[in-house]
């Protein structure tokens, strides 16, 4: 077996379950809309960092964590159950800022594409008109 792999494994499973969970079981209004991105699982399973992303300015965002964090010991309790751990790993919760860098590298992106565009437009000569005689 590959190194790393059951911790890879695990960290899928906490995050279709944290998925499940947060949409179906959790009913804090403070969490609004969450999609969990990533879970990276230590070694020795006893850390979970998972990173998520949300909907939302700043304030929602904030909003988010707090809730997040008063679900913690429902969650953790939760994982442990339904993926029949001995112990249940620590989670831990970080935003995932990897969305909004993208979505950035792009509008950049789409900036750079237009300006070439326009200036090769205005660096192209006008065709000469044909005269149909």
């Amino acid at each position: 077996m590959q190194p790393g792999t059951r911790p890879q494994r695990v960290g899928d499973q906490i995050r279709a379950e944290l998925g499940d969970l947060l949409s179906r079981h959790v009913k804090d209004p403070g969490i609004g809309f969450v999609t969990v991105t990533w879970v990276k699982v230590s070694p020795d399973l006893q850390v979970a960092r998972v990173y998520y992303t949300s909907l939302g300015d700043d304030r929602a965002r904030r909003n988010t964590a707090r809730a997040l964090q008063r679900a913690l010991p429902f969650l953790r309790r939760e994982i442990a159950v339904r993926l029949r751990l001995r112990r249940a790993p620590e989670l831990a919760f970080t935003y995932d800022e990897s969305v909004e860098r993208g979505e950035r590298i792009e509008q950049l992106l789409e900036e750079i594409r237009s300006a070439d565009a326009s200036a090769l437009d205005e660096s192209t000569p006008p065709k000469p008109e044909s005269r149909d005689e």
